[in-house]
């Protein structure tokens, strides 16, 4: 599946020979990723982006997450996609990270916003979640551009590089509220 975002982004199912883009993103912008991404810390050779691309491609049915590649003129910028998803109760999350370089130009908001369609429409969902690191300026401006709800802090919500733990804001958005 492509999603065109606008005229020069789309997103793209994530794929195999995405590994390569995503861990030379990660490599080359360590130290800023890795100050709010806890996966940057243990993506240290290309085989661990492979194996997480694996683990989204290959899930069975009952964990399938869509995750994206984000392209800007078919170059590799970012990741978007659901986590977390429980169907049963019709909520999912989204998680996100955009390439330094990248960021300020409202691309992230506007895939966050697509998903959160995407959610409603198509895949029923009830209730979309974003997390944000307290200190996270930049994130947290996505999900209040959104119209999403800040629910409250979830203390010590995320084992950081280094062996920090920081809390997350926790924005919610309903079926009801779009």
């Amino acid at each position: 599946m492509e999603i065109q975002i606008d005229k020069t982004v789309t997103l793209q199912n994530l794929k195999a020979s995405d590994a390569g883009d995503i861990f030379r993103t990660i490599d080359r912008q360590r130290e800023y990723l890795g100050k709010w991404l806890p996966f940057v810390e243990t993506t240290k050779r290309l085989e661990d982006s492979e194996g997480f691309v694996a683990s989204v491609v290959n899930a069975d049915e009952r964990n399938f997450e869509h995750v994206f590649s984000i392209r800007k003129n078919g170059e590799f910028i970012g990741l978007i996609g659901f986590k977390d998803t429980d169907r049963q109760s019709k909520k999912t999350e989204i998680g996100y990270w955009l390439s330094k370089d990248q960021q300020g130009q409202g691309i992230m908001t506007r895939a966050a916003q697509r998903l959160c369609e995407i959610a409603f429409s198509e895949l029923g969902m009830n209730r979309v979640q974003i997390k944000c690191a307290v200190g996270n300026k930049a994130s947290k401006k996505i999900p209040k551009r959104l119209g999403f709800l800040l629910e409250g802090i979830e203390r010590d919500g995320e084992l950081l590089s280094g062996g920090e733990y920081t809390d997350l804001e926790v924005y919610s958005l309903l079926k009801q509220d779009v």
